[in-house]
């Protein structure tokens, strides 16, 4: 199975950018659906995109949809969750997290391979 290693996080003003990146490890990454989630202090772990292994398919979290595009490059083992008009309530640490599967997971439950996770702060 993979293993899974984020980085990209920061800290940024409210209206940026910043674009996580999600290394893996191992020679069957494409068997794998990807999904990144995201944790707030005090809350519990949610949903915020997800794509298919050969990123045919992707689906967003309602809060994230149009400002966020998760994408893959299976040649290089690597997720990207490129993350624009940040908001305060995007802080967070996100996670990536893998499971080998056909279908598009997007329930924490789905996923069994987790990375991490790397601090996001948008300061307003």
């Amino acid at each position: 199975q993979v293993q899974l290693v984020e980085s990209g996080g920061g800290l940024v003003q409210a209206g940026g950018s910043l674009r996580l990146s999600c290394a893996a490890s191992g020679r069957t990454f494409s068997s794998y659906a990807m999904g990144w989630f995201r944790q707030a202090p005090g809350k519990e772990r949610e949903f915020v995109a997800a794509i298919t292994y050969n990123g045919g398919l992707t689906n967003y979290a309602d809060s994230v949809k149009g400002r966020f595009t998760i994408s893959r490059d299976n040649a290089k083992n690597t997720v990207y969750l490129q993350m624009n008009s940040l908001k305060p309530e995007d802080t967070a640490v996100y996670y990536c997290a893998a499971r080998a599967t056909i279908d598009l997971p997007i329930r924490r439950t789905d996923y069994n391979v987790w990375g991490q996770g790397t601090q996001v702060t948008v300061s307003s």
